[in-house]
């Protein structure tokens, strides 16, 4: 499995614009306020024992570690973990390490306290973006406006890589700024650990990783959350690729 490397499995996360033909959810005047992520799956235990218990089972063949999605409360978080232990037991499965998905402006702003009991972080920045500048991400007229290179997304972004590398957790990012080139350079320099991207990204996303200097990176970050718009950050960023 992955050659020894740990695979990280995400609960399943529907809801909002994610729907499944399966899942039955009640109409909802906002969906994306709604039952989404963990809020669907604590509502409907069967379908988290379910994925549980497989999850679990296949931790036998190799490392694994669960991710659940759309923790936007401390109590989402332990009743989730609290169900892990539980399916755990009744499988005789190894211990596992859980992580959360930061997609909310409240889990960001608790990430010193959701650091001292998950694993792992990674950064949602597709919902973070949309739930922080209150923006949806689908919208027709706002979707140019949402950008995940905001000050505001950037700062909860640099207040939970500090929060975790405090107790020494590790951050990661998922979403459309992980390929963003001009977002790459400032996430490094904020202290991120891994980029998630799309497969066709990779090449690229490596070979300019590598070509970043941490000192320089580190500087640009700091310049970027000094910025007042998403114009001035991209401007920023523009700036340091194309030197």
């Amino acid at each position: 499995m992955m050659q020894g490397q740990a695979t990280i499995v995400r609960t399943l996360d529907v809801g909002g614009d994610k729907r499944l033909p399966y899942v039955e959810v009640i109409p909802e005047a906002n969906p994306f306020l709604g039952e989404r992520g963990i809020r669907l799956l604590l509502n409907r235990p069967e379908l988290l024992h379910t994925q549980l218990r497989a999850i679990l089972r296949a931790a036998s063949a190799g490392p694994i570690r669960i991710m659940f999605p759309m923790v936007a409360d401390l109590s989402e978080w332990r009743s989730a973990r609290a169900t892990v232990e539980e399916i755990r037991a009744q499988v005789d499965a190894p211990p596992i390490d859980l992580g959360i998905m930061i997609e909310t402006p409240s889990a960001a702003l608790m990430a010193d306290v959701f650091a001292q009991e998950v694993d792992f972080f990674s950064i949602g920045t597709n919902d973070l973006t949309q739930y922080t500048l209150a923006m949806d991400r689908t919208h027709p007229l706002l979707a140019t406006k949402a950008d995940g290179l905001h000050p505001a997304v950037l700062r909860l972004i640099a207040q939970t890589v500090g929060a975790a590398h405090d107790v020494g957790k590790s951050v990661g990012v998922c979403g459309e700024l992980g390929s963003d080139f001009q977002a790459v350079p400032i996430l490094v320099g904020l202290g991120v650990d891994e980029l998630s991207v799309s497969v066709p990204a990779i090449p690229l996303v490596k070979a300019q990783v590598r070509s970043l200097r941490f000192t320089d990176v580190r500087g640009l970050a700091r310049q970027a959350l000094e910025c007042a718009t998403a114009a001035e950050v991209r401007a920023l960023a523009q700036s340091y690729v194309s030197s």
